[in-house]
């Protein structure tokens, strides 16, 4: 097992990475005392298959544990169902010290650790993540949030786990559209932190795809090294070094909130919006067109998308600016200063970014 450690003070904690560590999610939990009643938040698929594994190691270390189904949608990322799951947690903690385990997708990591933070001003929490996409982001760095109408996450909080617990082995059963999805985060981290990691998925993707457990081992201990990294030195993201991480994210959450969170996944919607924003740094003479190209193809390689169909320009748009990142009135886009380097570069002008989005065929979306 590898241990990568968020170094965060009070808040540090540890990520664990090994094939079958599921099986000591138990262990582990008792070991930080973080309660004796787990509060495990999943969904139907995900319970089916890992939910008596994980229960099982909680009551082998003497933790009682009851579950909590959500659907497996995006949309189970809404203040309706936050305050269900909040009712159902405080009827179950009564004379019990609760904690959350949240064992699934983003979605189950997102609601979970948001409603570990608005819980009793907060109650300690555990990620289990089973997709790949998870195991490499979303499961690290203590973002929680829901969704509103009006954008995707703009309700949330801080709140760090206490462990992640990545059990490469969830991945063999993995659907592989998710795969596809968690290669798109694995590839910004490549693009905006280490060359090296963007060489070895061109290398490698074929097997990555098939999921070779060595390649894939790799690939997520990099990429959680990278955010553990990043996070450490910018938590809450106010020096602007966190915020190299949503690169594709500006058009990619828009691209989703436009399309009702039903055409494209947030894999493929970051796919397309590292694409954009790829397109974006050639335009600004920030990369090459070679560089560019390589870029096109291994997400192409990497079985996402690589041309926006079936939702409006406009709605993008408009969608877009709900962006977190803006500022005062101005976007703020994550470009690339050639593969391995991103800055966050301000004001980007609207004739651009409605220019990158028509394109029909070409370089960014072909």
């Amino acid at each position: 097992m590898k241990k990568i450690r968020v170094a965060l003070k009070d808040r540090s904690y540890n990520i664990h990475i090994g094939a079958g560590i599921m099986r000591q999610c138990g262990h582990i939990a008792a070991r930080l005392a973080v309660g004796t009643d787990a509060y495990v938040i999943t969904n139907r698929r995900i319970q089916a298959k890992y939910g008596r594994t994980l229960c099982a190691s909680l009551k082998a270390a003497g933790i009682s544990s009851t579950v909590r189904l959500i659907p497996d949608t995006e949309k189970s990322k809404s203040f309706a169902t936050a305050a269900a799951v909040l009712n159902d947690l405080a009827r179950f903690d009564r004379n019990r010290h609760v904690f959350i385990v949240a064992l699934g997708g983003g979605v189950v990591g997102d609601l979970a650790g948001f409603i570990a933070a608005v819980y009793k001003r907060g109650i300690p929490y555990i990620q289990v993540p089973t997709t790949l996409l998870a195991q490499i982001d979303s499961s690290i760095g203590g973002k929680t949030a829901i969704d509103l109408p009006a954008g995707k996450n703009l309700v949330g909080a801080f709140h760090q786990p206490r462990a992640v617990i990545t059990d490469v082995s969830a991945l063999a059963s993995l659907g592989k559209r998710q795969l596809c999805q968690g290669m798109a985060e694995a590839i910004k981290y490549g693009l905006i932190r280490d060359k090296r990691l963007f060489l070895y998925i061109e290398k490698n993707i074929a097997g990555l795809l098939a999921k070779d457990r060595r390649a894939l081992s790799f690939v997520i201990a990099r990429c959680s090294s990278i955010k553990a990294d990043i996070v450490s030195r910018d938590e809450r993201e106010e020096k602007s070094l966190r915020t190299i991480l949503n690169f594709g994210h500006t058009i990619g959450h828009a691209i989703e909130s436009a399309s009702g969170y039903n055409r494209y996944g947030h894999g493929e919607a970051v796919a397309l919006g590292m694409l954009v924003a790829s397109d974006i740094s050639r335009q600004m003479k920030m990369i090459t067109a070679h560089d560019q190209e390589r870029i096109i193809r291994l997400i192409k390689a990497a079985g996402l998308p690589v041309r926006l169909k079936g939702v409006p320009f406009r709605k993008i748009i408009s969608m877009h600016y709900r962006d977190k990142k803006f500022k005062a009135g101005r976007n703020r886009f994550v470009l690339l200063d050639g593969i391995g380097r991103a800055r966050v570069v301000e004001n980007i002008s609207l004739f651009i970014i409605r220019s990158t989005l028509a394109k029909s065929s070409g370089p960014a979306i072909c």
